[in-house]
């Protein structure tokens, strides 16, 4: 999983989403629990410094993918709870970050295509933009590292004890 500790030593990244990061409405984003260990901060954190990298490292508009990457999931309710009538939260949600996205700051066109189709393939929004990609198949990693994340420790300490059986017999 992204180290969220390694964000903070990459002074060209933190200069990108600063501003952003010190508003009440992204801090807001840490009072909500994130695919259950996890806050929406720290989730948001990662997708943003993750897609950051690689749009970085592929020559790809890497701000866009960083600021966006922050504001895909700026939205203020329990996603488990609150159900809608005018469609599913993988569809509404995204139209509620932009939103308040766009109420937070000037967003370029691909940082809006990059939070308003992020939830591609459990929604028919095809990515416009090549970040437009990479933050939705980064968002689909790392929620399934966070929810991944306690069935490995659970696994790994029902594991040592006939590991460590199976060490003994050898």
């Amino acid at each position: 999983m992204t180290d969220l500790a390694s964000w903070r030593d990459d002074q060209e990244y933190v200069a990108i989403i600063e501003n952003l990061l010190r508003t009440p409405q992204v801090q807001k984003l840490a009072e909500f629990t994130q695919h259950h260990y996890t806050n929406r901060l720290d989730h948001s954190l990662r997708v943003s410094y993750m897609s950051y990298l690689i749009c970085k490292r592929q020559r790809l508009d890497y701000r866009a993918a960083a600021r966006a990457g922050l504001l895909h999931d700026l939205f203020y309710y329990d996603w488990r709870t609150t159900k809608f009538d005018s469609g599913t939260h993988a569809y509404i949600h995204p139209r509620i970050a932009l939103r308040n996205a766009e109420r937070l700051t000037e967003l370029s066109a691909k940082e809006k295509d990059i939070i308003i189709k992020h939830m591609f393939g459990a929604t028919l929004a095809v990515p416009k933009y090549r970040e437009s990609w990479v933050v939705s198949l980064v968002d689909d990693y790392v929620a399934v590292e966070e929810v991944a994340k306690p069935w490995r420790a659970i696994a790994k300490h029902r594991l040592q004890k006939p590991l460590r059986f199976i060490r003994s017999l050898v």
